[in-house]
């Protein structure tokens, strides 16, 4: 049997882990009128449920591995024999008692390098413990960007709504001082007036939305008492260029939920070689002190007296029924099923970076077409619209039409922001381990 794995890959392992354990008190100095993504992160850190949940389940796996190392305990036996009810037990101090008394020791000798696989099979679990909290960070950091930018995104559509109702009313304003002139027809301002009322109806339904955002928020920081003073305060992230790269091997190899799998293929293999270890016999050793003293009633001359003895024994267990077959056969089966789990859990992956990738090249497209054109097309139409509308060259409806198309392209070029800023955090959560190497 060769030596065990060297415990300090799984301290570099765990460096992570206790990276992010560091305190963040959420008292009435933090400022989440103002929440900036890192600090989000930050309280997500110490603050998580599923984070807090992950942790234990390691913590529990680390108390496994030093259970694993602990050698058997020896067995200490003390006993009394050969009471007679009908001499007595006899006079003077216990050691002259008229019964036997012996002190035995055992002390179980493992073989088959027993101990050492136990501690090889532990130490794979604590790693593969260490990675699914690895991936439970990750996993959670992402949906803590997912409600963030989802925040930012209600954020946008009740300044795009109160910007339209502004509009509406200072037009309806507007239009009811030239309905008393006489310049425009009582049925453009009563249009002028449902729109009105319409925008009133987004921005309050705006509202509502932002309120759910930030309960979603506040649930991954732990701050759910403090929902309604969440804001978000970073702005969007920046389209960058995508590499032309496709789904690499080496990408999905070093994430961490496959790595957890790899570690859970090698903990089942030592759980194998365990198990076929156990057709080795343990010996147990045992060594016995007998002291008796002689019965007078038995005493046959001067030279009775008390009586000491020696013993050593061995003990070997005989497989006369039972050589193992069931835990064999058991860790056969489910060292195969690792190796299938493993093999689901890499194409898993592939297929989740192959479809983040298209989803993030796809709404980078998208975005671009609305900062490029659509927007600016969008404002300089409306800015035609209404300058006509003010010189009475169109009516009521044109420019109604014009502000819907334009509050339309805000919002969907709101949401095409959204779609790309969590396209990115996915991407980049599945291909890099968030935590150590960031911030």
């Amino acid at each position: 049997m060769g030596k065990l794995p060297h415990p300090l890959a799984g301290k570099m392992l765990l460096g992570f882990v206790f990276a992010v354990q560091a305190p963040a008190s959420l008292g009435q100095s933090d400022d989440l009128g103002a929440l900036a993504l890192v600090q989000a992160e930050q309280l997500l850190r110490s603050r998580n449920r599923e984070v807090q949940a992950a942790r234990r389940a390691l913590e529990a796996a680390q108390a496994n591995t030093l259970s694993a190392g602990a050698r058997p305990n020896p067995t200490l036996s003390l006993g009394v024999a050969a009471i007679n009810p009908s001499v007595g037990l006899g006079a003077g101090p216990l050691r002259d008692k008229i019964l036997d008394s012996s002190i035995r020791i055992d002390q179980i000798i493992e073989r088959g390098d027993r101990r050492e696989l136990r501690v090889a099979n532990a130490r794979s679990l604590e790693a593969a413990s260490a990675e699914d909290f690895s991936d439970t960070f990750r996993q959670q950091r992402l949906a803590l960007r997912a409600a963030y930018y989802d925040l930012l995104l209600a954020q946008d559509k009740v300044d795009i709504a109160r910007d339209t109702t502004s509009l509406f009313e200072g037009s309806l304003r507007a239009a009811e001082l030239r309905l008393k002139a006489g310049d425009i027809a009582r049925a453009d301002v009563a249009r002028l007036r449902v729109d009105a009322l319409r925008a009133q109806n987004d921005a309050r339904a705006a509202e509502a939305d932002r309120r759910r955002a930030q309960l979603a928020l506040a649930y991954l920081i732990g701050a759910e008492a403090k929902a309604s003073d969440i804001r978000a305060a970073d702005p969007w992230p920046s389209p960058a260029g995508l590499e032309a790269a496709g789904v690499a091997d080496e990408l999905i190899e070093r994430r961490p939920d496959v790595r957890a799998a790899k570690n859970r293929v090698e903990a089942a293999q030592k759980a194998r070689d365990l198990a076929r270890g156990l057709r080795t016999r343990d010996v147990t050793v045992g060594a016995q002190f007998d002291h008796y003293p002689i019965n007078p009633s038995y005493a046959l001359g001067s030279g009775a007296g008390n009586g000491n003895t020696y013993g050593v024994f061995v003990s070997i267990p005989l497989f006369a029924r039972y050589f193992y077959e069931g835990e064999i056969q058991r860790s056969e089966v489910d060292y195969n099923a690792a190796l299938e789990a493993l093999d689901k859990v890499r194409a898993q992956a592939r297929s989740d970076l192959s479809r983040t990738l298209s989803d993030l090249q796809a709404a980078a497209e998208r975005l671009r077409r609305y900062d490029e054109s659509l927007l600016v097309e969008a404002k300089r139409a409306v800015d035609s619209v209404e300058f006509a509308y003010k010189n009475g060259a169109i009516g009521v409806m044109d420019l109604l039409d014009a502000r819907r198309t334009q509050r339309a392209i805000q919002i969907d070029s709101a949401t095409a922001r959204n779609d790309y800023s969590k396209a990115l955090a996915a991407w980049e959560a599945g291909t890099r381990r968030f935590g150590s190497e960031e911030q």
